[in-house]
């Protein structure tokens, strides 16, 4: 019975009927969930897989990212072989984890390579959205996570969590409410469920220092999808500005490239539907996408950036001090540690 359950007892012969005070007051957020929740085979039901609509082949990504991409699919494709043949399975205990991290600013194409990954391994691709997982009754959600991992179990599907920060960010350590204990039980049971889960995970976020470290260590890598360089956004200029698009002859794949520095593909895309739709509603020869066109529309995107708070440069790397010896040492000292310890955080991020 879930923690505010009522307890139901069969009747007496005699006994006489409850007043409406017996019963204990049950609140709607944290109470039961509404009649009629689906049990686990229906829950399961809710996530349905779908065929890929994209190929690997058509993500357009920087050499060092389609490299690592590459690599991990590779990886799976070949587990058993280096696994189990090659012997790697006896220095690399861990080696069955099956989960990719996809990372970068929104409109990279962190969605359209997972699913260039289900098409590469010949599966579907199941999607899920934090939406679809979170629920304001208590106990609910930690079964929405169950039953995505099982629908996948069933279909063979390649499991996709968009949002993935949502999920599993960092562990509450001041737990004050159910509804604190109800997030940590969520990340718990994500953690169990990708332990057990022994088909393919793709995880995209924004936002990938919110990660949990514990969820962080189960990953088999982490991909940068960052924005597009020059040559990058000529090749999704070529793809968008497609040949039956009435346009003028100036307006060219390089051109285009050439404006949209610092946006995203997604970016991108919206601004050729937006130049488009201008020129549709005019009529004759002006019927047609021009430079005008694309660079009004380039100038509203930049705007709506600035004014969201989004930087519409390239994306930012900070850089990693390594500390010295001398300041390891200092540090094993105000953590009481011996020289041969190592903080947890170092022992994180080495894993």
């Amino acid at each position: 019975m879930g923690f505010f359950s009522d307890r139901v007892v069969p009747p007496r012969a005699a006994a006489p009927t409850p007043t409406p005070t017996a019963r204990p007051t049950v609140l709607p957020v944290v109470g039961q969930p509404p009649k009629g929740v689906a049990e686990e085979g229906e829950r399961s039901n809710r996530y349905e897989s779908a065929p890929p609509r994209f190929r690997l082949e058509d993500v357009i990504l920087p050499g060092g990212a389609r490299s690592q991409v590459e690599s991990l699919v590779g990886k799976i494709e070949h587990h058993q072989t280096l696994y189990e043949q090659w012997g790697l399975g006896a220095i690399d205990p861990g080696g069955r984890r099956v989960a990719i991290n996809l990372f970068g600013p929104p409109g990279s194409g962190k969605t359209m390579c997972a699913e260039g990954i289900a098409a590469r391994l010949g599966r579907p691709i199941l999607t899920v959205n934090y939406a679809e997982l979170e629920s304001k009754y208590v106990g609910e959600t930690p079964k929405n996570i169950v039953a995505a991992f099982a629908a996948a179990r069933q279909s063979e599907a390649v499991l996709f969590f968009d949002e993935a920060d949502s999920i599993l960010g960092r562990r509450l350590t001041s737990v004050t409410q159910s509804a604190d204990h109800g997030v940590n039980v969520s990340r718990s049971v994500m953690l169990l469920q990708m332990d057990r889960f022994e088909g393919v995970v793709v995880f995209a976020t924004n936002l990938a220092k919110n990660y949990d470290g514990a969820f962080v260590r189960r990953i088999l890598g982490h991909v940068e999808i960052p924005l597009p360089d020059r040559a990058g956004r000529e090749r999704l200029g070529a793809r968008f500005l497609v040949a039956s698009l009435p346009r003028a002859e100036e307006v060219t794949p390089a051109w285009l490239a050439e404006i949209t520095d610092g946006l995203s593909g997604g970016e991108m895309l919206q601004l050729v539907i937006g130049a488009a739709t201008r020129a549709v509603q005019r009529a004759g020869d002006a019927r047609r996408v021009t430079r005008d066109d694309l660079a009004a529309e380039e100038r509203a995107s930049r705007a709506a950036r600035r004014a969201v708070g989004l930087d519409a440069a390239t994306t930012v790397h900070e850089e990693v001090h390594t500390p010295t010896p001398a300041e390891l040492a200092a540090l094993r000292a105000k953590a009481g540690l011996s020289a041969g310890e190592r903080p947890i955080e170092q022992d994180e991020a080495a894993s």
